[in-house]
């Protein structure tokens, strides 16, 4: 099983989400699709900019407190060094 640190934004340099889960598809989706409500719904947050794959779950959760400690600028760094157009990483994954 792998687990997953992801970063969700509304734009290029807009607000920042990080989250943490174990099956990173089904949850985009559900940002996607409205069901979470909260801060993501708020923001309108459901672009995929960022993630990391993990083995384990401690290591996952771990990296995601570390991650939303840091400053703004570092997980800008973060997203640009990965994904410098900031594309939705996630935008082939569902069809419907």
């Amino acid at each position: 099983m792998s687990y997953y640190v992801y970063i969700l934004t509304n734009k290029p340099d807009g607000v920042l989400y990080i989250g943490f889960t174990n099956y990173l598809e089904r949850r985009i989706k559900e940002h996607k699709t409205k069901q979470v409500k909260g801060f993501t719904y708020k923001y309108n947050l459901s672009k995929l900019v960022y993630f990391e794959e993990f083995e384990n779950s401690f290591e996952a959760f771990q990296r995601e407190r570390q991650m939303k400690k840091w400053k703004r600028q570092w997980k800008l760094n973060l997203i640009n060094e990965m994904n410098p157009e900031w594309k939705d990483l996630s935008k082939d994954w569902y069809t419907d």
